[in-house]
């Protein structure tokens, strides 16, 4: 009797072991799949907008925006264009370059069709780009083509000039206007405010 539980004593102590080991074996187990290693990247960027403007000058040197036909800068023609006899014709600068800081651009020049009104139906006029800022009758003829000579007042150009970015350049226009030596008596005294616009595009 005493065997019999001694030996079923045994027999207890032996599973029990073995239950131990067999525990012992699977906790080490998943414990070793969490215990992997990680590491990780991260990167970013930030982005701002340009900015693309233009000014406009008179005399070449002194630049400002005039960006409302009501602050349109007034040309200053070689010759008083307020008593002009046929066969005259009078000239004219005027600038354009970036602000700084912008990015580059083009720019169109269009003229107003109001342009016709008055003694502007009997006016013609052209204008150039010049590589100074001296418009006059030398400089205009030795200038690149932007409208061409003789057109009535509401011409505008079908080409675009190129403004470099942050004042990188300055684009010079030199204008005619010209009252034909045609013109006909019923011109006398008529008057006309002729506006053009400079209408600029960032690229």
């Amino acid at each position: 009797m005493g065997f019999h539980s001694s030996e079923a004593t045994r027999l207890r102590r032996r599973k029990v072991r073995a239950l131990l080991a067999s525990g012992l074996v699977l906790g080490v187990g998943a414990g070793a799949t969490l215990a992997a290693w990680t590491d990780s990247e991260h990167s970013q960027a930030t982005f701002t907008a340009g900015r693309f403007g233009i000014v406009g000058s008179t005399n070449g040197t002194n630049f400002s925006e005039h960006a409302t036909s009501g602050s349109a800068a007034t040309l200053n023609f070689q010759v008083a264009p307020t008593a002009m006899p046929p066969g005259t014709t009078t000239y004219a600068l005027y600038s354009v370059t970036t602000l700084n800081p912008s990015v580059a651009g083009t720019v169109n020049l269009r003229a107003a069709e109001a342009n016709s009104a008055g003694l502007g139906q009997h006016l013609t006029y052209g204008v150039r780009t010049i590589t100074g800022t001296t418009c006059n009758a030398s400089t205009f003829a030795a200038g690149a083509e932007v409208v061409p000579t003789g057109r009535a007042l509401t011409t505008s150009a079908t080409g675009n000039q190129i403004v470099q970015a942050n004042n990188g350049n300055q684009v010079n226009y030199c204008f005619a206007v010209t009252l034909p030596q045609t013109a006909p008596s019923t011109a006398q005294g008529l008057s006309v405010t002729a506006r053009w616009e400079f209408v600029a595009q960032s690229t």
